[in-house]
């Protein structure tokens, strides 16, 4: 660790962030009380927000995945780590995180080896809580997620807390690196990290992290669910009825009018339409509805197996289910990539990889950069930059070996094993903290 962490300055700046959380509180739990409108599971288990938890398990490995793909990119390597017989307790803010770890581990969550828990608020006493109840042996934050009590609490409380599978974006490198450089600042608070690239180890140093660790994406090397599979190709031809089929993934607030309005001009294909977020499901079903497209939602057409005895004739089915990507995904013959028609970017591309499916991304791939710039160049990702182009690659898409996606994948799984082998390496230059928490 940095031995001038944190600096006067940054102590400031935790003072004033610590007394803004307890100003902001009953904002925090009003904001939780009106998602718990939509998915009543924000409103549930509100004592673990405050670090109030009955532990089950004793030193655990500690894995912070904030949402559904986090947690997802973190199986894989929970899997490797019980192998090695250790427990791991998983934290999360979002509801679909925490389902999804209770769905993937609940074999694991009954023998007592997994248990899962809200992350807490990032206050001090409820940090204390958390890590005095748990201890955990050392702790993995799943992408980039700097949470100042978080990464205070964990030195104070001697727990090497590491960045895992992180990227440093270039966008968010240049706004933390200006100004202050206070959420930089901070990154020099964790014991180390084991990122994704070389360049992304090169931010993160700059940054003023060290002890770092190339080990590539785990997505790579998640688990494929044969069942989903399965029933999506029970199911493909008489949805698609031979026609080209394209999935559209993630799609967020903000993208939807080009989508479907290359929908609209291509009559000649069907289309697998998946919102990133449960609460848009409705929207979607309307904007589609308004559009004057032949559609069925996916919950209204296919029952709890997958499947369905009479399907209605439609051009577009409406994924309206979580967890449940892989099957959309074998549905169709290459997939969109949702997110790259906003600013915000665009979102996983490694899934339709995983199944060897082309992908198609939109312009904005700042927050997939790894591995977008590298499919891209291997040709198993079109980067389209506007919808006239995106029209094109719908309508007359470049051909791309199954065999070219598979080894463009195999080039760069194995990052699960990576880490494995760079974790004791890294424990043992894991500096100790150096005085208390600010």
């Amino acid at each position: 660790m940095n031995d001038r962490f944190p600096s006067f300055r940054l102590r400031l700046a935790l003072i004033a962030y610590a007394l803004a959380w307890w100003v902001l509180l009953p904002l925090v739990i009003i904001y939780l009380r009106l998602r718990a409108r939509k998915d009543p599971d924000y409103g549930l288990h509100l004592a673990e927000r405050f670090g109030l938890v009955r532990a089950v398990l004793r030193h655990p490995v500690w894995v912070h995945a904030v949402s559904l793909g986090e947690m997802r990119s973190a199986t894989p390597l929970i899997r490797a780590l019980l192998a090695q017989g250790e427990s791991v307790v998983t934290t999360h803010f979002t509801p679909a995180g925490r389902r999804e770890a209770l769905r993937e581990f609940a074999p694991e969550i009954a023998a007592g080896r997994v248990q899962v828990v809200w992350v807490p608020f990032d206050m001090g006493f409820a940090y204390r809580g958390f890590l005095r109840s748990f201890v955990p042996k050392y702790g993995l934050v799943m992408e980039i997620e700097i949470w100042p009590r978080m990464i205070m609490s964990a030195r104070a409380r001697d727990v090497p807390l590491f960045m895992c599978n992180a990227q440093y974006p270039q966008k968010s490198f240049d706004k933390d690196m200006s100004g202050w450089g206070l959420r930089a600042a901070l990154t020099g608070g964790f014991a180390g990290g084991f990122v994704k690239s070389t360049l992304q180890a090169g931010r993160f140093a700059a940054a003023g992290m060290r002890n770092i660790h190339v080990t590539g994406e785990l997505r790579f090397d998640q688990p494929i669910p044969q069942a989903q599979l399965i029933a999506a190709e029970n199911l493909r031809q008489r949805l698609s009825k031979g026609r080209p089929t394209f999935t559209l993934t993630s799609v967020v607030e903000g993208e939807d009018a080009v989508y479907i309005d290359i929908i609209r001009q291509s009559r000649d294909a069907f289309f697998v339409y998946v919102p990133r977020a449960p609460e848009r499901f409705d929207q979607v079903a309307g904007m589609l509805a308004d559009a004057g497209l032949r559609f069925a939602r996916r919950s209204d057409v296919l029952d709890s197996a997958l499947s369905a005895a009479a399907l209605p004739d439609i051009d577009v089915l409406l994924g309206d289910s979580m967890g449940e990507m892989y099957f959309y995904l074998a549905l169709c013959d290459r997939a969109i990539v949702g997110g790259g028609f906003v600013t915000k970017g665009a979102h996983n591309i490694i899934e339709p990889l995983a199944l060897r499916k082309p992908v198609i991304v939109g312009p904005h791939i700042w927050t997939i950069a790894y591995p977008a710039v590298e499919a891209i160049a291997a040709g198993v990702c079109h980067h389209v930059q506007n919808a006239a182009e995106l029209h094109a690659a719908v309508t007359s898409p470049v051909d791309v070996s199954e065999a070219r996606i598979a080894a463009f994948y195999a080039q760069h799984a194995g990052a699960v094993e990576r880490t494995l082998a760079a974790l004791p390496q890294a424990l043992a230059n894991a500096a100790p903290p150096h005085g208390g928490e600010v």
